[in-house]
């Protein structure tokens, strides 16, 4: 056996890194960030603050004024508090090694972040995918199944899903939450929470197997890598003592502190995105050979249905154009010939229109 043979586990070996294509000289569209900076004033005032920041010491790890500014601003209830993380994929990561018991598993809908089975994976446990409906619903009697036949120490419930846009519906995951009892926990991930406008957060006392995780990412702060969950105190207590010490760096504390203080600023470009959103479906619901899937996150799921043509074509093409978006069509089988696209800014989402056009019909 070869030395990766002998010390690197089996599931490892079977995975593939998570690929970022080199984006440079692209429009961007294929990573669902942000596209607006803050004001100038801010940066400004913020490059002022982050000058001050003590770089040669450690933060302070409780983390208080930063925790305090999300309860307050981000509607977490009264009386819940959070834990932060570096981004999402280190709270779900946290979450596989704080529930990894010995023959532990996790269930996710799919197609959905590949992240939740990726981590799972690292952490040793097994992870059961159940196939979305046709529609991208929740199937919910193949949902109820798993959990009363697996019972499943984890289940994440993506809202909106990702790759998809669709948001799940509340009943159907209300009843999943009852399923999984006191079994296992519900991660409820809303990481594109401000372009849903719908939440889970407020159940949060109704529930103590709820966990609602999200990220600062979408909202225009992917660079700070900036995650957070709450969920009920005995909850979080565990997950706290598997939280890397000092996992947050002083200027993303510093970063997040400052923007979270002008949260209105963000509030106005998710809304400018959300209109942006509704405009760009418009544009494409007069569109030969491409069907549009509802949205409710920042980025919009296309079908290729143009006679002769298909995703990974009209992906090229796109690319030939200058315009980078993400092909889906391998993650599943559902997803064959489609394509997510970030909705941007008015001159960014009209560029990629102008490019589709002429990709459908080259």
């Amino acid at each position: 056996m070869s030395l990766i043979e002998n010390i690197i586990r089996p599931e490892v070996r079977a995975l593939a890194a998570y690929h970022v294509p080199d984006s440079t000289g692209f429009v961007k569209l294929d990573a669902m960030e942000n596209p607006y900076t803050l004001p100038e004033a801010l940066r400004a005032e913020l490059g002022r603050r982050l000058a001050d920041v003590a770089l040669n010491r450690y933060p302070v790890p409780s983390y208080s004024g930063l925790k305090q500014r999300i309860r307050a601003r981000l509607g977490v209830p009264a009386g819940f508090d959070v834990v932060l993380g570096n981004g999402s994929d280190e709270l779900i990561s946290m979450v596989s090694v704080a529930c990894a018991k010995p023959g532990a598993k996790v269930l996710a809908p799919v197609p959905g972040f590949v992240m939740y089975e990726m981590s799972a994976r690292f952490a040793g446990m097994e992870f059961i995918g159940v196939d979305l409906r046709p529609d991208f619903s929740l199937d919910l009697e193949a949902m109820l199944a798993v959990i009363a036949a697996h019972r499943p120490a984890v289940t994440y419930l993506a809202y909106p899903n990702n790759p998809t846009g669709n948001l799940f519906d509340e009943g159907a995951m209300l009843k999943i939450l009852e399923a999984v009892g006191d079994t296992g926990i519900v991660i409820v991930d809303e990481a594109y929470q401000p372009f849903a406008q719908a939440s889970f957060m407020p159940r949060l006392p109704d529930f103590p197997n709820l966990v609602v995780m999200r990220t600062v990412s979408k909202l225009g702060l992917a660079g700070i890598r900036l995650g957070y969950m709450s969920a009920s105190p005995g909850l979080l207590n565990e997950f706290e003592k598997v939280r890397p010490p000092y996992n947050i760096n002083v200027l993303t504390q510093a970063a997040a502190e400052f923007v979270l203080d002008h949260a209105d600023v963000l509030d106005a470009q998710a809304a400018s995105l959300r209109a942006e959103r509704e405009r760009v479906v418009q544009a494409l619901a007069g569109f030969d050979g491409v069907k549009t899937y509802p949205s409710a996150a920042n980025f919009l799921l296309l079908r290729i249905t143009a006679p002769g043509l298909d995703a990974a074509t009209v992906h090229a093409r796109l690319m030939q154009a200058g315009v980078l978006i993400k092909n889906v069509g391998k993650m599943h089988a559902s997803l064959q010939n489609c394509l997510r696209v970030t909705v941007s800014t008015a001159e960014e989402n009209t560029i990629f229109l102008n490019a589709l056009q002429t990709a459908l019909a080259s």
